[in-house]
Protein backbone atom coordinates (compact mmCIF):
# COMPACT_ATOMS: atom_id res chain seq x y z
CA UNK A 1 0.00 0.00 0.00
CA UNK A 2 0.95 3.16 -0.61
CA UNK A 3 1.47 5.85 1.56
CA UNK A 4 -0.47 9.17 1.56
CA UNK A 5 2.30 11.35 0.06
CA UNK A 6 2.99 8.98 -2.80
CA UNK A 7 -0.43 8.38 -3.68
CA UNK A 8 -1.46 11.98 -3.75
CA UNK A 9 1.56 12.76 -5.79
CA UNK A 10 1.25 9.33 -8.36
CA UNK A 11 -2.19 10.97 -8.59
CA UNK A 12 -1.26 14.55 -9.73
CA UNK A 13 1.06 12.91 -11.95
CA UNK A 14 -1.84 10.71 -13.92
CA UNK A 15 -3.63 14.23 -14.08
CA UNK A 16 -0.97 16.04 -16.03
CA UNK A 17 -0.06 13.28 -18.24
CA UNK A 18 -4.09 13.63 -18.69
CA UNK A 19 -3.42 16.84 -19.57
CA UNK A 20 -0.45 17.30 -21.72
CA UNK A 21 -0.51 13.76 -23.04
CA UNK A 22 3.23 13.09 -22.97
CA UNK A 23 5.74 14.53 -20.28
CA UNK A 24 9.33 13.58 -19.52
CA UNK A 25 10.92 12.85 -16.13
CA UNK A 26 12.17 16.21 -16.07
CA UNK A 27 8.97 18.11 -16.54
CA UNK A 28 7.47 16.16 -13.97
CA UNK A 29 9.43 17.10 -11.53
CA UNK A 30 9.70 20.99 -11.81
CA UNK A 31 5.81 20.89 -12.58
CA UNK A 32 6.05 18.74 -8.99
CA UNK A 33 8.90 20.16 -7.30
CA UNK A 34 10.61 16.99 -6.53
CA UNK A 35 13.52 15.32 -7.67
CA UNK A 36 13.88 14.11 -11.28
CA UNK A 37 15.18 10.81 -9.39
CA UNK A 38 11.36 10.72 -7.14
CA UNK A 39 9.73 11.14 -10.48
CA UNK A 40 11.80 7.97 -11.84
CA UNK A 41 10.66 5.80 -8.87
CA UNK A 42 6.82 7.13 -9.39
CA UNK A 43 6.75 6.58 -13.02
CA UNK A 44 8.36 2.87 -12.69
CA UNK A 45 5.87 1.86 -10.08
CA UNK A 46 2.74 3.38 -12.20
CA UNK A 47 4.20 1.79 -15.06
CA UNK A 48 4.80 -1.99 -13.31
CA UNK A 49 0.90 -1.13 -12.22
CA UNK A 50 0.18 -0.58 -15.92
CA UNK A 51 -0.95 3.15 -15.24
CA UNK A 52 1.67 4.78 -17.67
CA UNK A 53 4.07 3.94 -20.39
CA UNK A 54 7.66 5.15 -20.29
CA UNK A 55 8.90 5.50 -24.06
CA UNK A 56 11.88 7.02 -25.18
CA UNK A 57 12.66 9.37 -22.27
CA UNK A 58 8.67 10.30 -21.74
CA UNK A 59 5.64 8.80 -20.17
CA UNK A 60 1.90 9.05 -21.30
CA UNK A 61 -1.34 7.57 -19.98
CA UNK A 62 -2.36 4.25 -21.45
CA UNK A 63 -4.66 4.73 -24.87
CA UNK A 64 -7.89 3.28 -25.57
CA UNK A 65 -6.87 0.15 -27.16
CA UNK A 66 -4.46 -0.74 -24.21
CA UNK A 67 -7.25 -0.42 -21.65
CA UNK A 68 -5.51 -2.04 -18.44
CA UNK A 69 -7.70 -5.28 -16.03
CA UNK A 70 -9.07 -4.81 -13.12
CA UNK A 71 -6.21 -5.35 -10.86
CA UNK A 72 -3.99 -2.87 -11.87
CA UNK A 73 -6.67 -0.05 -12.23
CA UNK A 74 -7.02 -0.18 -8.11
CA UNK A 75 -3.95 1.53 -7.85
CA UNK A 76 -4.78 4.40 -10.15
CA UNK A 77 -5.37 7.17 -8.12
CA UNK A 78 -6.70 4.89 -4.89
CA UNK A 79 -6.48 7.39 -2.85
CA UNK A 80 -8.41 10.02 -4.93
CA UNK A 81 -10.85 6.96 -5.02
CA UNK A 82 -11.66 6.65 -1.82
CA UNK A 83 -12.25 10.45 -0.92
CA UNK A 84 -14.96 10.13 -3.90
CA UNK A 85 -16.20 7.08 -2.12
CA UNK A 86 -16.44 9.06 0.91
CA UNK A 87 -18.35 12.16 -0.60
CA UNK A 88 -20.73 9.76 -2.13
CA UNK A 89 -21.65 8.38 0.70
CA UNK A 90 -22.19 11.49 2.74
CA UNK A 91 -24.65 12.45 -0.04
CA UNK A 92 -26.80 9.02 0.29
CA UNK A 93 -28.83 8.62 2.99
CA UNK A 94 -29.73 5.57 5.02
CA UNK A 95 -32.76 3.63 3.48
CA UNK A 96 -32.21 4.65 -0.15
CA UNK A 97 -32.33 2.51 -2.98
CA UNK A 98 -29.41 2.58 -5.24
CA UNK A 99 -27.97 1.18 -8.35
CA UNK A 100 -24.19 0.19 -8.23
CA UNK A 101 -22.25 0.42 -11.71
CA UNK A 102 -19.01 -1.11 -12.72
CA UNK A 103 -15.32 -0.60 -12.14
CA UNK A 104 -12.81 0.99 -9.47
CA UNK A 105 -14.01 4.13 -8.82
CA UNK A 106 -17.30 2.62 -7.66
CA UNK A 107 -16.10 -0.13 -5.72
CA UNK A 108 -14.69 2.37 -3.35
CA UNK A 109 -17.77 4.07 -3.25
CA UNK A 110 -19.76 0.69 -2.17
CA UNK A 111 -16.93 0.69 0.53
CA UNK A 112 -17.83 3.71 1.90
CA UNK A 113 -22.07 2.94 1.51
CA UNK A 114 -21.06 -0.27 3.86
CA UNK A 115 -21.07 1.92 6.72
CA UNK A 116 -24.98 2.49 5.99
CA UNK A 117 -27.78 1.17 7.59
CA UNK A 118 -31.07 -0.37 4.96
CA UNK A 119 -29.57 -0.02 1.92
CA UNK A 120 -31.34 -1.49 -1.25
CA UNK A 121 -28.73 -2.59 -4.04
CA UNK A 122 -28.83 -3.55 -7.54
CA UNK A 123 -25.90 -3.97 -9.16
CA UNK A 124 -23.81 -5.54 -11.91
CA UNK A 125 -20.30 -5.35 -10.34
CA UNK A 126 -19.13 -8.31 -8.13
CA UNK A 127 -16.70 -6.13 -6.70
CA UNK A 128 -19.70 -4.38 -5.48
CA UNK A 129 -21.28 -7.51 -4.15
CA UNK A 130 -18.43 -8.35 -1.61
CA UNK A 131 -17.62 -4.57 -1.15
CA UNK A 132 -21.08 -4.40 1.23
CA UNK A 133 -20.94 -7.75 2.08
CA UNK A 134 -20.43 -7.08 5.62
CA UNK A 135 -22.38 -4.20 5.57
CA UNK A 136 -25.70 -4.35 8.10
CA UNK A 137 -29.19 -4.47 7.21
CA UNK A 138 -28.34 -4.22 2.96
CA UNK A 139 -30.34 -6.18 0.48
CA UNK A 140 -28.31 -6.63 -2.57
CA UNK A 141 -29.30 -7.74 -5.86
CA UNK A 142 -26.74 -8.93 -8.62
CA UNK A 143 -27.42 -8.48 -12.34
CA UNK A 144 -27.30 -12.12 -14.29
CA UNK A 145 -25.42 -12.98 -17.36
CA UNK A 146 -22.14 -13.98 -18.52
CA UNK A 147 -19.15 -12.59 -16.01
CA UNK A 148 -16.70 -10.57 -17.93
CA UNK A 149 -13.71 -12.32 -16.00
CA UNK A 150 -11.64 -9.68 -16.16
CA UNK A 151 -13.69 -7.05 -14.49
CA UNK A 152 -15.61 -9.90 -12.52
CA UNK A 153 -18.66 -7.75 -14.11
CA UNK A 154 -21.82 -8.14 -16.27
CA UNK A 155 -22.40 -5.84 -19.01
CA UNK A 156 -24.28 -8.25 -21.23
CA UNK A 157 -27.98 -7.88 -22.53
CA UNK A 158 -28.95 -9.53 -19.37
CA UNK A 159 -27.78 -6.27 -17.15
CA UNK A 160 -29.38 -3.77 -19.30
CA UNK A 161 -32.68 -5.70 -19.26
CA UNK A 162 -32.28 -6.10 -14.97
CA UNK A 163 -31.76 -2.86 -14.48
CA UNK A 164 -34.53 -1.32 -17.27
CA UNK A 165 -37.73 -2.47 -15.01
CA UNK A 166 -36.29 -0.10 -11.85
CA UNK A 167 -37.19 2.40 -10.40
CA UNK A 168 -34.46 3.73 -8.26
CA UNK A 169 -33.13 6.46 -5.42
CA UNK A 170 -29.86 7.00 -7.20
CA UNK A 171 -27.66 5.49 -9.55
CA UNK A 172 -23.54 5.67 -8.90
CA UNK A 173 -21.99 5.38 -11.78
CA UNK A 174 -18.58 5.99 -13.68
CA UNK A 175 -16.94 6.37 -17.17
CA UNK A 176 -14.00 4.88 -19.39
CA UNK A 177 -13.38 8.93 -19.85
CA UNK A 178 -14.56 12.28 -20.14
CA UNK A 179 -14.35 14.61 -22.95
CA UNK A 180 -12.75 18.33 -23.04
CA UNK A 181 -16.60 19.34 -24.63
CA UNK A 182 -18.57 16.89 -21.66
CA UNK A 183 -18.87 13.68 -23.56
CA UNK A 184 -19.30 10.85 -21.12
CA UNK A 185 -16.68 7.97 -22.88
CA UNK A 186 -16.44 4.34 -23.16
CA UNK A 187 -14.47 1.20 -24.48
CA UNK A 188 -17.14 -0.59 -26.06
CA UNK A 189 -20.47 -0.68 -26.83
CA UNK A 190 -21.59 -3.25 -24.01
CA UNK A 191 -20.21 -0.99 -21.40
CA UNK A 192 -22.52 2.03 -23.29
CA UNK A 193 -25.77 -0.12 -22.58
CA UNK A 194 -24.52 -1.58 -19.45
CA UNK A 195 -23.72 2.28 -17.95
CA UNK A 196 -27.13 3.83 -19.88
CA UNK A 197 -29.44 1.60 -18.34
CA UNK A 198 -28.15 2.11 -14.68
CA UNK A 199 -28.18 5.80 -15.70
CA UNK A 200 -32.06 6.11 -16.47
CA UNK A 201 -32.90 3.52 -13.61
CA UNK A 202 -32.71 6.23 -10.95
CA UNK A 203 -34.10 9.59 -10.18
CA UNK A 204 -30.81 11.22 -9.00
CA UNK A 205 -27.46 10.11 -10.80
CA UNK A 206 -24.00 10.55 -9.73
CA UNK A 207 -21.07 10.22 -11.77
CA UNK A 208 -17.85 9.42 -10.30
CA UNK A 209 -14.55 10.68 -11.94
CA UNK A 210 -11.28 10.06 -10.99
CA UNK A 211 -9.00 12.68 -12.53
CA UNK A 212 -7.11 10.47 -14.36
CA UNK A 213 -10.26 9.63 -16.92
CA UNK A 214 -10.57 13.55 -17.08
CA UNK A 215 -9.13 14.03 -20.64
CA UNK A 216 -8.92 10.54 -21.18
CA UNK A 217 -10.19 9.45 -24.55
CA UNK A 218 -12.41 6.60 -25.86
CA UNK A 219 -14.18 5.34 -28.84
CA UNK A 220 -17.80 5.72 -27.91
CA UNK A 221 -19.67 8.91 -26.43
CA UNK A 222 -23.09 7.99 -25.03
CA UNK A 223 -24.36 11.60 -23.25
CA UNK A 224 -23.25 14.85 -21.59
CA UNK A 225 -21.70 14.61 -17.70
CA UNK A 226 -24.40 17.53 -17.18
CA UNK A 227 -27.25 14.80 -17.57
CA UNK A 228 -26.11 13.20 -14.06
CA UNK A 229 -27.23 15.60 -11.25
CA UNK A 230 -23.96 15.12 -9.42
CA UNK A 231 -20.52 14.72 -10.32
CA UNK A 232 -18.08 13.85 -7.69
CA UNK A 233 -14.25 14.26 -8.86
CA UNK A 234 -11.03 14.68 -7.58
CA UNK A 235 -10.01 17.62 -10.07
CA UNK A 236 -11.14 20.69 -11.11
CA UNK A 237 -13.67 20.53 -14.07
CA UNK A 238 -13.02 22.76 -16.74
CA UNK A 239 -14.88 26.01 -16.62
CA UNK A 240 -17.29 25.38 -19.63
CA UNK A 241 -17.94 21.89 -18.26
CA UNK A 242 -18.63 23.87 -15.03
CA UNK A 243 -21.31 26.42 -16.66
CA UNK A 244 -23.06 23.71 -17.93
CA UNK A 245 -23.38 22.15 -14.70
CA UNK A 246 -25.03 25.30 -13.15
CA UNK A 247 -27.16 26.16 -16.21
CA UNK A 248 -28.29 22.05 -15.81
CA UNK A 249 -28.48 23.18 -11.98
CA UNK A 250 -26.88 20.52 -11.03
CA UNK A 251 -23.83 19.92 -8.25
CA UNK A 252 -20.38 19.61 -8.92
CA UNK A 253 -18.59 18.07 -5.60
CA UNK A 254 -14.47 18.50 -5.50
CA UNK A 255 -12.78 16.20 -3.35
Amino acid sequence: MKNSDIARRHDRILSLLASHESLSALALADLLSVSVQTIRSDLRMLDEEGAVRRRHGAAHLLTPRDNIGYEPRLEVSRDEKSRIGDAVANTIAPGATIALGTGTTVEACARALAHHEGLTVFTNSIHAVLALHLAPKVSVSLAGGNVRLRDLDFIGLESVDFFAGLCLDYAVFSVGGLSPAGDMLDFNMAEVRARRAIFDCARHRILVVDQSKIGRPAPHAYGKLWEAETIVCGRELAGNLQDEMRLAGHTTIKV
